[in-house]
């Protein structure tokens, strides 16, 4: 049986969120869920989750899985709010410590915050397999982006997390602490080394003037026309390439108030005395 898929794209984020299931009335799995925010307000919103929660009742979904590619740096995931209305084990690669190690230190965030990933359910180690429903889904580390990235491969469809962008994008990028150029490179040749006809998904993309959003393409399709990965660009024109390109790009706007919660799975901060939560602002640190 083939996976289904239903995609959701958040146009301030640019991000986009998936829906994958077995079948109508079966199971799903949620991938990379977008917890609204209003920076200027500091105020959380449930509009994108909104759009899920309605699909998934729609189709009478039973939700197995929420699955997060990484702790991403662009939106507040909204993981653990689906996972309180929906159901599910909230996901992520393995290597979701070491991201947690790194900013722990950079928020300052006290020994009450644990940097073991036990605020996820699963952690789930490159190779592994399991279950949505009768579908069959393996983790792929594709580290490089951050330390702890993972792709999703079900059936003949891998979801990326930034690794790749469409193929007129190129790739992800590598400054972020713990990530790596020449890692991201390795990590790519092994999503590219799929059969040509395998579909790959986009978290994120930034269309060129001109374009509408697309998050679908193929292997093929990226390996004769990534700007940045096509067939026969070799790792040092890549890292050089990259690294240039990484040191004249601004900091992502939500990267300070996303990073705090999606290294909680999608939790926001204990709340206080005053029963509010807040979000800690590191001055010259980044």
């Amino acid at each position: 049986m083939s996976a289904q898929i239903e995609a959701f794209y958040d146009p301030a984020t640019h991000t986009i969120s998936y829906v994958v299931y077995d079948q109508p009335g079966g199971h799903a799995a949620i991938i990379d869920p977008v917890l609204d925010y209003d920076a200027k307000a500091g105020r959380t919103g449930t509009v994108s989750a909104g759009r899920i929660r309605e699909f998934v009742a729609t189709h009478g979904l039973s939700v197995d899985w929420i699955l997060e590619t990484h702790a991403h740096a662009d939106h507040l995931s909204a993981a653990a709010l689906l996972r309180d209305t929906l159901g599910g084990r909230i996901a992520i690669g393995a290597g979701i410590p070491a991201v947690q190690r790194i900013f722990k230190d950079m928020f300052h965030l006290g020994e009450e915050f644990r940097s073991d990933g036990s605020q996820f359910d699963v952690l789930l180690h490159d190779d592994e397999r399991f279950m949505i429903g009768t579908l069959e889904a393996r983790a792929l580390a594709v580290p490089g982006h951050t330390p702890a990235d993972i792709a999703y491969q079900i059936g003949d469809a891998v979801f990326v997390g930034d690794t790749l962008f469409m193929p007129d994008v190129g790739s992800a990028r590598c400054d972020f602490p713990g990530g790596d150029a020449a890692t991201l490179y390795r990590s790519v040749r092994r999503l590219l080394s799929l059969p040509d006809e395998t579909r790959l998904f986009m978290c994120h993309d930034y269309p060129p003037e001109g374009r509408a959003p697309r998050w679908e393409t193929t292997v093929a399709e990226q390996r004769a026309h990534n700007i940045h990965l096509h067939d026969g660009i070799g790792e040092a024109d890549f890292v050089a390439m990259r690294e240039a390109r990484d040191a004249t790009l601004e900091v992502p706007v939500l990267i300070l108030p996303a990073v705090q919660v999606n290294i909680r799975a999608g939790q926001l901060p204990p709340a206080e005395s005053d029963g509010y939560s807040y979000l800690k602002i590191p001055l010259n640190r980044l």
